[in-house]
């Protein structure tokens, strides 16, 4: 037997070595996370009294306030730390951004303080007459200033009433500098931002939109979205959004821009998220029901994953499950 062939036999049975017995695939794993690197989305609905199930996402719920600090409680008590706040008014509205959400995260942080860190979404689609995250003139066009001015309203209406973090998802040029500055102006300095710095006009956000009332009235968000076929325009706008003075960076959806998650840490140097959107989550759901699909090992697979390409962080609809699906606190 030649030379290379004892090596590539020595090497093949090598690799099945070290597959053989759950104690060293556990020794050789690169990827590992605990409940404290995930982020568990929570709606909460102005004027709903109980909850309402969302359809497609098992296990998430539109809460009402008091029914929505009962589910708090029951996830802190399964190790999840960190929630991502949708407040939805009862009302659209251009008057008073960020009312109800001011009122939601009073709520919470009275109830839970230190315990968990609430990050809270900014963005106006679910007050906006058209759905969209930005407020518009009568022919549909951006009015970027008006809307700067109202993400700038409702992260300060937050910020003084305790909310951890912000996590910006409008994407409106420039929003970060304008709220890392009002923030920082306003006595808030050391809230930090979660941007939503990389995220796309995509197809997977449809139970999420059923959820926050956000579906846009008309057209599409593709003209200020990021078209999914541009990884430079990708890149760049993660690299913009830490120039402004983002802390944390994301990309959305997560399972379709795992090849982003590494170059755009490596151009900013600042740590990368990962979104598991609500399609994503739901198609896993949905095979599960269907009998074609381990749920439950599927949503850890999908984890590791994105711990693999390189996430610091996942905001997951199953924050809440990972206890019971053996995730350490």
């Amino acid at each position: 037997m030649s030379v290379s062939t004892v090596t590539s036999t020595t090497s093949r049975w090598s690799a099945l070595r070290l597959r053989q017995t759950a104690h060293l695939r556990d020794l050789c794993a690169e990827t590992s996370f605990t409940t404290a690197h995930l982020v568990q989305p929570i709606f909460v609905v102005e004027g709903l009294a109980g909850s309402e199930a969302i359809p497609g996402l098992d296990g998430n719920y539109r809460f009402g306030i008091d029914p929505a600090l009962d589910a708090i409680g029951a996830d802190v008590a399964e190790g999840v730390r960190h929630f991502l706040l949708f407040a939805v008014p009862a009302k659209s509205s251009s008057i008073g951004y960020g009312a109800f959400a001011a009122r939601v995260v009073d709520a919470i942080k009275r109830r839970f303080g230190k315990d968990i860190h609430l990050w809270v979404d900014i963005c106006l689609c679910s007050s906006t007459d058209d759905g969209h995250c930005a407020i518009s003139d009568a022919n549909h066009r951006i009015d970027l200033d008006a809307t700067l001015t109202a993400l700038e309203a409702m992260t300060m209406r937050v910020a003084d009433a305790g909310a951890d973090g912000i996590s910006p998802s409008d994407m409106m040029d420039g929003r970060t500098a304008r709220l890392r500055g009002a923030l920082d102006n306003g006595g808030h300095p050391s809230v930090p931002i979660m941007s939503y710095s990389t995220k796309f006009a995509s197809r997977f956000y449809g139970p999420f939109r059923s959820a926050a009332g956000s579906a846009p009235r008309h057209g599409s968000r593709e003209h200020y979205q990021i078209d999914v076929r541009s990884r430079t325009d990708a890149i760049g706008s993660s690299v913009r959004c830490a120039n402004e003075g983002a802390d944390l960076l994301m990309v959305k959806p997560g399972l379709t821009s795992l090849d982003l998650i590494t170059p755009i840490r490596e151009a900013t140097g600042k740590l990368v998220g990962a979104y598991q959107v609500s399609g994503e989550y739901a198609g896993l759901c949905a095979l599960g029901r269907a009998g074609l699909a381990d749920f439950d090992a599927a949503l850890i697979e999908t984890w590791h994953v994105f711990r693999r390409a390189g996430a610091a962080y996942i905001i997951t609809y199953g924050a809440r499950r990972a206890r019971s699906l053996g995730v350490p606190v």
